[in-house]
């Protein structure tokens, strides 16, 4: 491979080193849209209540005062496995952990509040040893508690949050990854250290409820949340009002959602105030909590004058909350400030992100099952890439990726509680400074504020906000929502990220669509089988998600054939229903005059094996049924219809080319390229060869070392970098303690897309030369690395403030 080529992605790599040292300074004013949690000062509260209703403690259990009260010894609470010598001593409940995951419990005595939720947990305690704290909740109201530990040992607890180990005391908040009711917390699960031998003191343990926490936070910037729909948010306490004067665009409009998470009236009323005149223009009373409303304000009248606009609560009560959800006054008609003004360019981005689907059961990748007519339709209206690989295998890691042009190596998120650091750069946060209107579906915790892919985000569906009963099936929904949105900001420039989770486990689709390739006279059978594998399958992820191994269903009894096309009759049809609901979407976009006017990329952010190397899942390995995912895009007048391009593209090539394709500049320190010199070449004719502004590079997928614990995808002990370059793949592995398995497979990609003979004892010298590339790449992912955490280095207080209250920075 040229040494230019590795020069030029040194070069990229080293600018997002030096764009670390510039953070972000906050979003820019464009005229095209102002918005109101940029714009808030604290001065422009007026009227703050005098006293603010204090909610009363959800639970205590405080060792030290009540050791001596007449309650049953520990004060209810057990040692669960790990744990040894457990017992109430010096006003602290003390411990020893055994194991590397030791869990404490108690059952909760006291009856909560049906309509509340539990928002964090506080813990006062030490640990000699260990690296973090862990909490976990929820669950039957009489329950097993073996059955639940062993539960728990099987599944990833999100909650948790780095210990000081010593002999300090230290209180550790620990914020719910997922707002759970109140009243289903049955039960409260500890793990105190990870360190086997560890002694650990716990002082006090406190549950916090969303009202306790909302009765504590100032009015101003935050990030709130109504029934798992997060909003960039003014928070207002009633008889507040906040005034916030602005200089208006043309053709204004107040675009925002209003809520409140109490129960008993509120009374929101929003005011223009110019010059020595005021104007009522809403006047809107909510009796329904734990719900958004959606508002849009005709403010033509005002165009390009100095106003001031009022936000004002009532209610019987001082203090009563009010949520003013994405407040932004956006100009109809107008483009961003950095958008070129070329009729080319689209006026809106919908990124479709389809988990878990692999490219070769699309039936515009051959794949001999109509399972997409719609989507292979919108291929041949656009641009269609044969080989897209994905930089990780499963969500949590694969998405970042795709929202920050980085390899994970470089994002840093790898494991299953990591966060993307609040210094990078979001696809969503480049459309955000330039004024769009942006809206994310999250179809997972893992693509939501729990890795904090938030960011740039006016509002956020999480998964929890869904009404499926099939919550592995949340097209339908979404799309719909989405539909919706769209009407509202027809308009403005927006962005929109649609996560759909169809194809995923479980597979069984929606009607008619779980009956197209699967008989459903052997439903029950099915059922029933997998009921019988579980007892044999060994690792507690896969028992809990029913992912037998090829060997589990010999085990069993079982013909692994036969259980496994059940399941891709089921997964083919969830691709069917997702197609027409991609098609729906479409539908509504040419209703509304959107349809030429959109930029639409689809693709997914990782494959499923169905056995292809003897197992069933994602993110265990980087073979191509889990590596290689669809990616298409149409553009009308932009993209020129039937275009296909072979060669070897990678999913941070995404976030460059929607940025051109959009007109939008390209932030620092992206590790992908943009996509359009490979099109253009193509709908110029050209066939194979460098395409100018294109430098063919190899694609790299990773798998990475996970904790136990923590309980990412198995096995948790192997390490594995794919690289595809000029038609050969080879894959690099490492085990933990172990050499049961070969370090080199080396694959010839068009005589074996699925990777199944490994060819690397015949080619030695291709593996050699691969091998090298690969520790290239390696120091420059490494040099473009993003700092460890949430690092504040050169943060204004002001920038820290902002970034903290909307939940980048914890």
């Amino acid at each position: 491979m040229p040494d230019f080529r590795w020069q030029r992605i040194l070069f990229v790599a080293l600018a997002t080193v030096t764009l670390l040292l510039v953070t972000c300074s906050g979003p820019s004013r464009h005229q095209i849209t102002l918005r109101l949690v940029d714009e808030f000062q604290e001065e422009m509260v007026k009227g703050a209540p005098t006293e603010v209703r204090q909610t009363e403690p959800l639970a205590l259990w405080d060792f030290a005062r009540e050791a001596a009260a007449e309650n049953p010894p520990n004060l209810g609470w057990k040692a669960g496995d790990g744990v040894s010598g457990l017992s109430l001593r010096e006003g602290r409940l003390k411990g020893k952990a055994r194991t590397d995951f030791p869990i404490i419990y108690v059952k909760r005595t006291r009856r909560l509040d049906e309509d509340d939720l539990l928002h964090s947990v506080e813990i006062s305690m030490r640990a000699s040893e260990g690296t973090d704290l862990r909490i976990s909740g929820e669950g039957p109201e009489d329950p097993n508690f073996d059955e639940i530990i062993a539960a728990a040992r099987g599944f990833p607890w999100p909650d948790t949050t780095p210990i000081l180990a010593g002999e300090g005391f230290q209180t550790y908040t620990i914020t719910l990854s997922r707002s759970a009711p109140a009243s289903q917390v049955h039960h409260i699960l500890v793990s105190p250290t990870d360190a086997p031998g560890a002694d650990f003191e716990i002082e006090s343990v406190r549950l916090v409820t969303r009202k306790e926490h909302l009765s504590r936070i100032p009015s101003g910037v935050n990030w709130q949340g109504l029934s798992e729909i997060y909003r960039e948010t003014l928070v207002s306490r009633s008889p507040e009002s906040i005034e916030v004067p602005l200089q208006l665009p043309e053709r204004p409009w107040l675009d925002l959602g209003i809520g409140t998470p109490e129960d008993g009236p509120v009374t929101f009323s929003v005011q223009v105030m110019d010059g020595s005149t005021t104007r009522l223009l809403l006047l809107r009373t909510l009796t329904t909590p734990h719900r958004w409303e959606s508002v849009s304000l005709d403010l033509s009248e005002y165009a390009g004058r100095k106003i001031a606009l009022s936000l004002s609560l009532s209610a019987a009560e001082d203090g009563r909350l009010g949520f003013w959800g994405s407040p932004a006054i956006r100009s109809r008609g107008r483009q961003s400030a950095q958008m070129s003004t070329g009729s080319e360019t689209p006026q809106g981005v919908i990124l479709i992100l389809a988990d878990t689907l692999r490219s070769d059961h699309l039936n515009f990748h051959g794949y001999g099952r109509e399972t997409a007519p719609f989507l292979t339709e919108l291929a041949s209206k656009g641009a269609c890439f044969k080989n897209h690989i994905v930089q990780a295998t499963w969500t949590k890691v694969s998405v970042p990726s795709i929202m920050t042009s980085l390899y994970p190596t470089s994002h840093r998120v790898i494991d299953f509680t990591d966060r993307l650091p609040a210094t990078a750069t979001t696809l969503a946060e480049v459309f955000r400074e330039a004024g769009y209107a942006t809206v994310s579906y999250s179809s997972v915790t893992f693509s939501g504020k729990f890795t904090n892919l938030h960011q740039g985000y006016e509002e956020l569906h999480e998964s929890g906000s869904t009404s499926q009963e099939k919550p592995s099936k949340t097209a339908r929904e979404y799309v719909d929502r989405l539909a919706e949105w769209l009407e509202m900001h027809r308009e403005v420039p927006f962005f929109a990220f649609l996560h759909v989770f169809d194809p995923h486990d479980p597979y069984e689709p929606h009607r008619p669509y779980n009956s197209i390739w699967a008989d459903l006279t052997r439903k029950e059978e099915h059922e029933e089988q997998l009921e019988e594998v579980r007892k044999v399958i060994q690792d507690p992820l896969l028992k809990r998600f029913g992912m037998p191994s090829r060997d589990d269903l010999i085990q069993a009894g079982l013909d692994p054939r036969e259980y496994i096309d059940y399941d891709i009759g089921w997964y083919d049809g969830s691709i069917r229903a997702l197609d027409t609901e991609v098609a729906r979407l479409v539908e509504r976009l040419e209703e509304l005059g959107l349809a030429d006017k959109t930029l639409l990329v689809f693709t997914s952010d990782h494959g499923e094996e169905f056995h292809d190397h003897g197992k069933m899942f994602h993110g265990q390995s980087v073979y191509a049924e889990l590596s290689r995912v669809p990616l298409v895009f149409r553009l009308p007048g932009r993209i020129s219809e039937g275009v296909t391009v072979e060669e070897t593209v990678q999913s941070i090539d995404i976030m460059p080319t929607v940025l051109e394709l959009s007109g939008l500049r390209a932030p620092a320190g992206m590790l992908g390229q943009s996509l359009v010199p490979l099109m253009t070449s193509r709908q110029s004719g050209s066939s194979n060869g460098e395409a100018a502004g294109w430098s063919s590079r190899p694609a790299i997928t990773e798998k990475n070392l996970t904790s136990d614990a923590v309980a990412g995808p198995p096995p948790r002990d192997i390490e594995a970098t794919a690289i595809i370059y000029e038609g050969w793949k080879l894959i690099v592995s490492t085990r933990k303690d172990s050499d049961d398995l070969p370090q080199f497979e080396l694959f010839r990609q068009s005589d074996d897309p699925l990777d199944q003979e490994n060819l690397a004892d015949q080619h030695p010298e291709v593996v050699e030369r691969l091998e090298g590339m690969l520790e290239e790449w390696r120091e420059v992912a490494l040099a473009g690395q993003l700092p460890e955490g949430d690092s504040t280095i050169g943060m204004s207080q002001e920038e820290l403030q902002r970034l903290k209250s909307l939940g980048y920075i914890q």
